[in-house]
């Protein structure tokens, strides 16, 4: 304890501090974030316990405190991806299907895996050594039909000390037998699984049925059931992603109106549902997410490689649908956030729309943090936020370094460079919880 802060500050990290409040998109660009060319963050206990001006908290830093020395580099929060499953590490790259081959084809095959000893631990352990050097500390994550996999997932976020919200998949029907469960089944291993990890520390759960196509109306009727159990648990599945996948949703689901109209139906539409995807939806299905304070989360690298569609960020904008942004990896081909929003970015141009750099480092950090309910504690670097934090280096490579040398100053125009030419070079370091973990170069 010292006589300057009411607190023992653990770790000082100094260099150009960057951090929104609020979405440029509303307030435009220069009232949205705070920047400092020379700032230091303080932390203590896992948290953020000061952020200013360098010269304002030197002079004030107890004398034993090591300085982590940035300068020059931007320190931000963490990114935060809102979409991804960690069965399918082993799954990106997979040439030439569109979705539902590719599920038959290639995911389906690896995620069988995961019931074999060691193998769910494996990939976890994997998994999170790639989210860490990409710099992405918080995750919406898909495990597989196994309860081991969550149990795997968890307890390895716990070790490291990440906050991560992820569930067990639910298939009761199309799918192989090894990985299928039924309504009763998934209902169980769901509700005991989210009665272990929910709030455990840094861990939340997100019910999961995977999509329509791979559940019955029993299962989804489960589903709801624990929504309406645990409303403060999340829900994510997909949405309106292919014309196969909508074509064959109305053969199984006669009945409804439209694709959403199937999740509605069973009351899995709400501000802590995560729909990933949401290429094709008609108009009363785009009202219906807004109206339920849904979230559509924006996956550019797998909605390309997919063949699958482009997402119309502007429609969904313009009717107040919330949006994240998201890798979706195995079918998304990057687990980096800077390569995601770099073909989210061309997605968009596609369409005639501007996506500027400031929008989107908010979207992958304060702003997915809003989306999820969780902007209270992560995604902004103020007094009292966990300490997840990434350092960039926006002259990682040589090329980089070389257009560094006409950019002179504009911040707006080094974070466009760095979400265009970035990827995990860029990151220096990564913090969870104020602890350096980026995984070394092998």
């Amino acid at each position: 304890m010292t006589d300057t802060f009411p607190f023992a500050v653990e770790r000082a990290l100094r260099g150009r501090v960057l951090s929104f409040q609020a979405d440029p998109r509303l307030v435009g660009g220069a009232a949205s974030h705070r920047y400092w060319e020379d700032g230091l963050v303080l932390v203590a206990g896992g948290r953020i316990v000061a952020v200013s001006e360098a010269a304002a908290l030197l002079r004030r830093l107890p004398p034993d405190v090591a300085i982590d020395d940035h300068r020059g580099r931007l320190i931000l929060p963490g990114f935060i991806d809102t979409h991804i499953h960690y069965p399918q590490t082993r799954v990106i790259a997979s040439y030439g299907a569109q979705l539902l081959e590719w599920l038959q084809k290639y995911t389906f095959v690896e995620e069988q895996k995961l019931r074999q000893q060691g193998h769910a631990e494996y990939v976890a352990r994997f998994f999170f050594d790639e989210l860490l050097r990409q710099g992405t500390t918080t995750a919406v994550v898909y495990c597989s039909v196994h309860p081991q996999s969550v149990e795997a997932f968890f307890a390895e976020s716990e070790r490291r000390g990440t906050r991560m919200i992820a569930g067990k998949v639910m298939m009761d029907r199309n799918a192989p037998e090894a990985l299928t469960d039924t309504a009763a089944s998934g209902y169980e291993e769901s509700r005991g699984l989210l009665q272990k990890w929910h709030g455990r520390g840094r861990q939340l759960y997100a019910i999961t049925p995977r999509f329509a196509i791979t559940s019955t109306p029993e299962q989804l009727e489960a589903s709801g059931a624990l929504v309406h159990e645990f409303p403060d648990a999340y829900v994510q599945t997909h949405l309106g992603e292919n014309l196969a996948e909508i074509a064959l949703v109305k053969e199984l689901f006669p009945a409804a109106k439209t694709y959403t109209g199937v999740y509605e139906r069973y009351g899995l539409l709400g501000p802590r549902s995560i729909f990933g995807h949401c290429i094709y939806l008609e108009d009363s299905e785009v009202a219906a997410l807004a109206d339920s304070g849904s979230i559509a989360a924006f996956c550019p690298t797998s909605n390309l490689f997919l063949g699958s569609g482009l997402f119309d960020m502007r429609r969904l904008h313009q009717h107040g649908v919330r949006v994240g942004v998201a890798t979706d990896v195995g079918g998304g081909t990057s687990y980096s956030m800077l390569q995601t929003a770099n073909e989210a970015y061309k997605v968009l141009q596609m369409q005639g729309q501007s996506w500027p750099a400031l929008q989107a480092f908010y979207m992958m950090t304060r702003g997915n943090a809003a989306v999820l309910g969780l902007d209270d504690r992560i995604g902004r670097l103020e007094e009292g936020f966990e300490a997840d934090i990434i350092v960039l280096d926006a002259r990682a490579t040589p090329a980089m370094a070389h257009r560094m040398e006409c950019i002179d100053g504009d911040l707006a125009e080094e974070l466009f460079l760095l979400m265009t030419l970035g990827d995990d070079r860029c990151v220096a370091e990564t913090y969870v919880a104020g602890r350096p973990v980026k995984p070394k170069a092998v």
